[in-house]
C-alpha cells in the first residue's frame, strides 16, 4: 500500500463530500429503478417518491440542526 503524505491525505479526503454525495444520488435512481420507493426530507417535509414519478407528503419534520464543520456537538442530558 502506497503512504500518503499530509497533502495527498488532505486532497483525498477533500473528495469525500462530493463522493458521498454521487453514492447517495445512485442509490436512489438505483432504488426507484428497481420499482421502489424513496423517502426523502425535503423542505421540512418528509416525502415519499414512487418508481411512476408521483410523491406524497407524509409528514411534516422539525427544521435540521445547523451544525460548523469541525464542532465537536454535546447532547444535554435532561
Amino acid at each position: 500500500m502506497k503512504k500518503l503524505n499530509e497533502k495527498a491525505m488532505s486532497q483525498q479526503e477533500s473528495r469525500i463530500p462530493q463522493l458521498a454525495e454521487n453514492a447517495v444520488k445512485q442509490a436512489r435512481a438505483n432504488t426507484l429503478k428497481a420499482g421502489r420507493s424513496v423517502v426523502e426530507a425535503v423542505g421540512g417535509q418528509l416525502i415519499e417518491t414512487r418508481p411512476d414519478g408521483t410523491s406524497r407528503v407524509i409528514k411534516s419534520i422539525p427544521a435540521p440542526t445547523p451544525v460548523v464543520a469541525g464542532k465537536t456537538r454535546v447532547r444535554k442530558v435532561k
